[in-house]
C-alpha cells in the first residue's frame, strides 16, 4: 500500500511544481501560453492522483465520470464558443462553479460528520476549516453569479446603492463569521449551520451590487482570491496536501493581483467594496461641454489625412474594441501604418476592459508583436512625442479628469496620458460615458477629433481608405 501512495505524492509533487510554474509564466505575455499548458497539466496530475490514491471504489469512479462528463459538457462549450470578449464573464462563471464546489464538498463533509458521530473525534482547527471553506466557497458562488449579470448587462452595471447599504453589509458578514465561529465550537448546531449558508449566500450578493462597472476587474480578482482560500481550507479538512497548495497559490495570486489592480485605480479595497462609483452619470451628463463647445463627428477621410506621414501613433484599446471584436483589423491598421513608415505602439491600462489583462489577451489573439505592447508606467512618457493617439473605446482610463477635478469618482486614478499627444483621433459609437458612468474631458478637448461608430467597421473602412490611396 505504501508504494501507490508514495507515487501518488510524486505526482502531487509534479502536479505543485507545475501549478507555481504556471503562475510564473502567467506573469509575462511571451510565456503566458506556457503557463496556460503548465496549469491545464497540473490540474490533469492532480485529478490523476487523486483517482489512483484516494481510496474510490468502483462506484466511486463511476460517479467520478460522470461529474467529468458532466462539467466538460459545460465547460468546452464555454471554451470554444464564447468569444474572446466574453472572457470575463467565462471567468466570473469559473469562480462561481468553484466556490460552488468547494462548498458543496463543506456541506457534505459536514454532514457526514454528523450522520457518523464522527465530529467528536474533529479538532476545533479542522471543524474552522470547514466553516471557512463554506463560508468562503458560498459567498464566491453568489458574488461571481452577481459579477457575471454585471459583466453581461442582464443586470444593471451601475452601482446599486441605498441608505444604510455598508451597515446591512457588515451586519450580514458579522452574522456568517459568527454563525462560522458558533459551528465550529458546536459542531452540533444545526441552527449555526443554515444560518452560516444562508448569510454567505446573501452576503456574496450584498457585496457585489455596490460596486459599479468600472470596478469589475478589482471584483474578479478578489473573487479569484475567495475561491482559492475556499478551496485551500477544503484541503486542510480532506488532508490534501496539494488543495492547500493550489488554493493558496489561487488565494494569494487573486490577492496580490486585486492589490495591483487597486493601485492602478488609486483606490483601496476598502474604497472598491463600498464606494459605489459607477452610481450615476456625472452631473451634467455628455451634453455638458465646457464653454459651450459642439461636438463635431468627423470622417474617415478626416482621419485618413491625419495619420498620413505621421511620424509616431500610439492606439490605446479599450473595452469598446473587445466590444466590436476589433482586435483583428486594429492589427491591420498598425501594419498599414508601419509600411508608411510609422512607428506604432500599443498602451495597455492595467484596467482597461471588464477583467485584469483583457486587453493583453485579445491583442495576443491577434498576433500583435509583444514588443509593440507597452504597459501605462512605460508608454506615458511617449504621448507628449507622439504625433497621434488613437483611442479605441477606452473611456474612463483616458479621461483628464482623473487628474483634475477633485469632483470625479476618478480622482486620483492613474491614467493614460492620451492628452497630451498632438492629436486624438477617438472612435465610439456615441456620447455615452464609459462604464463607470463618469463624462471624459478628452471629447471636449480641440485636439481631439471624435469619429462616430463601430469600431471594428470605422476602422476597416480606414484601412480600406489608405489601401485604396496606395493603388
Amino acid at each position: 500500500m505504501q508504494e501507490p501512495q508514495s507515487f501518488v505524492q510524486y505526482i502531487y509533487l509534479a502536479s505543485a511544481a507545475l501549478f507555481i510554474l504556471s503562475i510564473k509564466w502567467m506573469g509575462q505575455v511571451k510565456t503566458a501560453r506556457h503557463g496556460n499548458w503548465a496549469g491545464t497539466a497540473a490540474m490533469l496530475l492532480a485529478v490523476i492522483g487523486t483517482l489512483v490514491g484516494g481510496g474510490i471504489s468502483g462506484t466511486g469512479f463511476l460517479w467520478a465520470a460522470v461529474a467529468i462528463v458532466i462539467g466538460g459538457a459545460i465547460g468546452l462549450p464555454m471554451a470554444i464558443v464564447m468569444p474572446m470578449t466574453a472572457v470575463p464573464q467565462r471567468t466570473a462563471l469559473s469562480h462561481a462553479f468553484g466556490g460552488l464546489a468547494a462548498a458543496l464538498v463543506g456541506v457534505c463533509e459536514y454532514m457526514e460528520m454528523r450522520s457518523h458521530a464522527a465530529h467528536e473525534g474533529v479538532s476545533t482547527f479542522i471543524m474552522g476549516a470547514l466553516s471557512a471553506e463554506m463560508l468562503l466557497g458560498f459567498l464566491t458562488f453568489t458574488g461571481s453569479l452577481m459579477a457575471f449579470g454585471k459583466l453581461q448587462e442582464i443586470i444593471t452595471t451601475k452601482a446599486v446603492v441605498y441608505p444604510g447599504r455598508n451597515l446591512v453589509s457588515l451586519g450580514t458578514l458579522a452574522l456568517s463569521i459568527g454563525s462560522a465561529i458558533f459551528l465550529t465550537i458546536n459542531p452540533d448546531s444545526t441552527l449555526a449551520f443554515g444560518l452560516l449558508i444562508g448569510a454567505s449566500l446573501l452576503f456574496g450578493v450584498l457585496l457585489i451590487i455596490p460596486i459599479g462597472g468600472a470596478d469589475m476587474p478589482t471584483v474578479i480578482a478578489i473573487l479569484n482570491a475567495y475561491a482559492g482560500l475556499s478551496a485551500s481550507a477544503m484541503g486542510f479538512v480532506m488532508n490534501n496536501k496539494l488543495l492547500i497548495v493550489a488554493g493558496a497559490l489561487d488565494g494569494t495570486s487573486g490577492l496580490i493581483l486585486s492589490i495591483l489592480m487597486c493601485k492602478a485605480m488609486n483606490r483601496s479595497f476598502l474604497n472598491v467594496l463600498f464606494a459605489g462609483v459607477g452610481g450615476a452619470p456625472a452631473a451634467g451628463g455628455p451634453a455638458a461641454a465646457p464653454n459651450g463647445k459642439v461636438i463635431t463627428g468627423f470622417s474617415i477621410e478626416d482621419a485618413k489625412a491625419v495619420l498620413e506621414d505621421t511620424r509616431s501613433v500610439i492606439i490605446v484599446p479599450g473595452y469598446g474594441m473587445a466590444v466590436a471584436q476589433a482586435q483583428h483589423v486594429v492589427k491591420e491598421l498598425a501594419n498599414v501604418l508601419a509600411k508608411q513608415g510609422t512607428d506604432v505602439k500599443f498602451a495597455i491600462h492595467p484596467v482597461a476592459g471588464r477583467m485584469p489583462g483583457h486587453m493583453n489577451v485579445l491583442l495576443s489573439e491577434a498576433d500583435v508583436p509583444y514588443d509593440q505592447l507597452w504597459e501605462m508606467e512605460r508608454i506615458n512618457s511617449a504621448f507628449p512625442e507622439a504625433d497621434v493617439a488613437i483611442v479605441v473605446g477606452a473611456n474612463d482610463v483616458t479621461n483628464p479628469a482623473a487628474r483634475t477635478n477633485k469632483q470625479s469618482p476618478l480622482y486620483g486614478m492613474p491614467i493614460l496620458d492620451v492628452d497630451k499627444a498632438r492629436t486624438v483621433i477617438f472612435i465610439k459609437r456615441s456620447m455615452n460615458p464609459g462604464f463607470a458612468g463618469v463624462d471624459n474631458e478628452l471629447f471636449y478637448l480641440d485636439k481631439t477629433m471624435l469619429v462616430f461608430g463601430d469600431a471594428k467597421k470605422v476602422l476597416t473602412d480606414l484601412v480600406a481608405a489608405f489601401k485604396q490611396s496606395a493603388h
